[in-house]
């Protein structure tokens, strides 16, 4: 077990696949926003890349380690301390009972991940050890860590001391806009071609309204197809207003003129047409960008989301993994 010290800001409990086959009963997948960086981590200290960790947020929090083992920390650089001591990322590191882990604020990025041998052994809840805020569901008692809390880990996966390279690491710090892939549709004949032209030439800027649910962003006006003003009534009275339908994971949701991209916490279904979606080997960069950056959506197909997808599972593996010197 570790005890917590200080929660830092929304420090949660996440796990992959995530909470599977609930979503329409309103629980969505949760999990890590940044999953290459949370499989590493679990890699590192020998579980399976899968397993339950924490998920830090802009600040993250300070422990103190009940038994001896071992811990990795991936994703954004929170200047981690062990006893005082700066402790490098992207390695497995020795811990021993009673030692203190420190993070402070990101220095780039968003996220951080700690991973624990042994992983975190929270109840099981509807399939998922993931926290999904919203609902009280997963995590510890349903919701993000608090101070004085014990937090009970498996059993020690006797790990060896490894490291990523700095090749095989995702790029957390944005220098200049941040490149994000997008695909077209589900509803990408709602808008006229003008409006789609418009949508991957311009930047988005992060709203700071932003969190685990959806990315609000900022730009030019949206154009719309004969469609969207020539519909039945029941489709709603705004050419953004679409019959009730499925969100998938990754769509760019239009509210009236607002684009919302909808990550790991999203609502299922809901009114407004989805005329972009991001693939899913793209949706870590989201959980590394901060309001106030600026995104530029690079346009791909299927066939380029799926390489990607390959890509990014080829990198989730002990392959990515050198021995330490």
């Amino acid at each position: 077990m570790f005890e917590v010290v200080k929660q830092g800001l929304e420090t949660s409990v996440q796990e992959l696949p995530g909470r599977i086959g609930y979503w329409e009963q309103g629980f969505p997948p949760s999990g890590p926003a940044d999953a290459w960086s949370f499989r590493l981590a679990n890699l590192l200290v020998g579980n399976d890349r899968d397993t339950a960790a924490l998920e830090c947020q802009f600040i993250g929090p300070t422990l103190r380690f009940g038994r001896d083992g071992v811990i990795a920390l991936t994703g954004a650089d929170m200047a981690a301390k062990l006893d005082d001591a700066p402790v490098p990322t992207w390695q497995t590191i020795p811990v021993r009972a009673g030692q203190m882990l420190t993070l402070g604020p990101a220095k780039g990025g968003v996220r951080a991940y700690i991973a624990f041998d042994g992983g975190i052994d929270t109840p099981v809840v509807l399939g998922s050890r993931a926290t999904f805020h919203m609902a009280g569901v997963g995590g510890v008692d349903g919701y993000a860590l608090k101070a004085g809390q014990s937090i009970p880990l498996g059993a020690p996966a006797n790990a060896a001391l490894r490291r990523v390279g700095e090749a095989r690491r995702p790029v957390i710090a944005a220098n200049g806009p941040r490149v994000v892939e997008c695909m077209l549709g589900p509803n990408d004949d709602w808008l006229d071609a003008p409006g789609i032209d418009r949508f991957f030439s311009a930047d988005w800027l992060v709203q700071a309204k932003s969190n685990r649910t959806g990315m609000r962003l900022t730009g030019p006006e949206f154009t719309f197809s004969a469609r969207a003003h020539d519909k039945r009534p029941e489709h709603g009275r705004d050419p953004s207003n679409i019959l009730d339908h499925g969100y998938p994971l990754g769509a760019i949701n239009l509210a009236g003129q607002t684009p919302i991209i909808l990550i790991q916490d999203a609502p299922s279904t809901g009114g407004f047409i989805n005329p972009f979606t991001v693939p899913s080997a793209a949706l870590w960069k989201l959980g590394q960008t901060r309001p106030g950056e600026i995104i530029h959506f690079r346009r791909v197909d299927m066939s380029e989301a799926q390489a990607m997808r390959r890509a990014l599972d080829a990198a989730c593996t002990d392959a990515s993994l050198d021995p330490l010197a």
